[in-house]
């Protein structure tokens, strides 16, 4: 290994026909290249996409009512019915591993339509009714005041916690907040704080939503008991993907819906959603893993023809060497090293420009701001560790029928090679 005329003889060998050389090592370069491409660019499509979640609690589930498909018990198909806030105390007592539940009121549906004024300025945003742990659910930074509380929920005060966006379209640029007030379908409210969200609602959509007391916005638009829907999240180290049957199954009792009636209830299972992106990943990673090692595979292919043709040219200077009285082995180990040298520097050569092209597309990325569903394509220190290990072993691969090809030979057969 530390051989310096070993090491004089590779590079003789490899530079006497120099575009042989850097021809049979582009198959190499290229794909470790395609290799570590594909691989950021599925990486910086899930950074994309799993920026839409956010900070969110993905192991959640949202349910609602709709009207009932079957008849039961004397009540007839196609009732309506609501949830109630004391539901919520029927779920946290008769299904385990649940870590929060937060009943919710909402104004205006998803898009918001209700009108929300400021002194002469007005805006449709979406209102919702919480309790302070849709805060642990739905994350979202607070900047400035702060969030609903308990105490806001028993004395069923009138305050408001507003979105950035929220803020810029109701209140001049340095305009004091905190303490200001604002109407809310005729109804006044005090802002208590500015939140911010990261996450996919993190858009400017996301900035525009107010939070108020989930007590109040019940007095205060006259719902009374009455539940619109609920954010169920499961412990951590449970699904709820496996409890959310039994939380159904629950409310059906209780609101005499047929066991059988699939569409009275409606839910959207988000760990669910969240467990196909993971497999989606996963299974571009492997198609990303496959064409690059297929590809890397052509270019290995080339090398032990290359090598074979190299042997074939030095037939009789392996004869003379044996001749000589050089043992197989050492021969053996000649041909190895300069297969696995000239394939580590071709794969080298190729991560070096595959780290330019990600380097380079998160440098445009940066100047031109982030791309929907893209961001962040990188590729791990392991994937690099593992290529550089398939590097080798692929290598040994590509020298070794060369190898077993030239120990054959024998001397006299050799010598007489012209």
């Amino acid at each position: 290994m530390f051989n310096k005329d070993r090491w004089r003889e590779i590079l003789e060998v490899l530079t006497s026909n120099v575009w042989r050389t850097i021809f049979t090592a582009f198959g190499v370069c290229w794909g470790i290249f395609i290799l570590i491409v594909l691989l950021a660019a599925g990486k910086g499509l899930e950074n994309g996409i799993k920026q839409d979640f956010g900070d969110t609690a993905t192991n959640t589930m949202f349910m609602w009512t709709r009207a009932t498909t079957k008849a039961y018990e004397g009540l007839p198909q196609g009732r309506g019915f609501n949830f109630k806030i004391s539901d919520v105390q029927a779920i946290r007592d008769n299904v385990p591993n649940l870590r929060f539940i937060s009943p919710r009121n909402q104004l205006g549906g998803f898009g918001g339509n209700n009108n929300v004024v400021k002194g002469i300025r007005t805006g449709a945003f979406n209102v919702y009714g919480d309790y302070p742990e849709i805060i642990n659910q739905d994350p979202m930074a607070v900047t400035s005041g702060r969030f609903i509380n308990y105490n806001d929920i028993d004395e069923k005060r009138k305050v408001a916690v507003i979105g950035l966006g929220v803020k810029n379209d109701l209140y001049e640029k340095d305009e004091e907040v905190l303490g200001s007030y604002i109407k809310i379908q005729g109804v006044n409210f005090m802002v208590i704080g500015t939140y911010k969200k990261n996450n996919s609602g993190g858009g400017e959509e996301g900035q525009k939503e107010i939070f108020v007391p989930f007590t109040s916005f019940s007095q205060a638009f006259n719902q009374g008991e009455n539940v619109g829907w609920m954010a169920i999240t499961a412990n951590d180290g449970s699904s709820i993907s496996q409890l959310k049957d039994k939380i159904i199954d629950e409310m059906k009792k209780r609101h005499k819906v047929h066991p059988d009636d699939n569409r009275a209830i409606g839910y959207f299972d988000l760990y669910e959603q969240y467990n196909r992106v993971e497999s989606l990943f996963g299974a571009l990673k492997a198609v990303a893993y496959i064409v690059g090692i297929m590809v890397l595979l052509s270019g290995i292919i080339g090398v032990s023809n290359i090598m074979l043709i190299v042997v074939k040219e030095r037939t009789k200077e392996i004869g003379i060497r044996r001749a000589l009285g050089e043992q197989p082995w050492s021969i053996k180990k000649q041909i190895l090293m300069e297969s696995i040298f000239l394939t580590i520097i071709s794969g080298m050569v190729g991560i070096i420009f595959g780290s330019l092209v990600i380097y380079g597309i998160n440098s445009l990325l940066d100047s031109v701001g982030p791309v929907d569903m893209f961001m962040s394509p990188s590729v791990s220190v392991g994937v690099v560790t593992g290529a550089l290990i398939i590097l080798m072993v692929s290598g040994l691969l590509a020298g070794f029928i060369p190898a077993q090809s030239a120990i054959r030979v024998r001397p006299i057969e050799a010598l007489r090679t012209e």
